[in-house]
């Protein structure tokens, strides 16, 4: 059996806009490695763009805050939060600092949902701002063999926005592989 080999992606996969980022990370592999030195590979299916102030789906748009902080940094930090007091989703920051911008992990050829990857993946507040350049317990790989330029991409509208009003709710900001 020929193990497969991996390279974590680099600061500048990440300080790239949220747009080129988001449907890059298809078929990236998300790793989680546990205390108790298990390690979970994900492969990334499904990812979700948030673009600035100016997007009204984005956490952003109500200004700098505490649970905004992190997504005012530069690109490569985790930006976790808690939704229906019980499901931790995972979003990466993208972009240059002071441009806030975060990519949410939607789902993974293993488990649909982002709440289901923040329950499989164990997070908590504490993965907040954590960097996943340098992390021991979350980063991001790519594959060596991997052939996303034949990977099909679908760009379709966001889930679960409708607040933020048609326009923005509508823009073709979820990337999901298509089969």
């Amino acid at each position: 059996m020929i193990k497969q080999k991996y390279t974590r992606l680099s600061r500048d996969f990440f300080c790239r806009d949220v747009l080129e980022v988001a449907p890059e990370l298809i078929g990236k592999v998300l790793v989680r490695k546990f205390e108790n030195g298990e390690t979970l590979r994900l492969v990334i299916n499904e990812t979700e763009a948030y673009r600035g102030e100016e997007d009204l789906g984005c956490h952003a748009s109500k200004g700098r805050t505490s649970r905004t902080e992190v997504m005012y940094h530069k690109g490569g930090l985790v930006y976790v939060y808690l939704i229906y007091g019980m499901y931790w989703l995972l979003n990466f920051t993208t972009g240059r600092p002071n441009h806030p911008q975060a990519v949410l992990i939607r789902g993974s050829k293993e488990v649909s949902g982002p709440g289901r990857i923040g329950r499989k993946l164990k997070l908590d507040k504490s993965f907040y701002g954590e960097d996943v350049i340098i992390s021991d317990r979350l980063w991001v790989e790519e594959p060596e063999d991997n052939n996303t330029l034949t990977t099909q991409i679908s760009a379709l509208p966001r889930i679960g926005i409708d607040y933020a009003g048609n326009y923005w709710s509508q823009k073709p900001w979820r990337f999901l592989e298509s089969s």
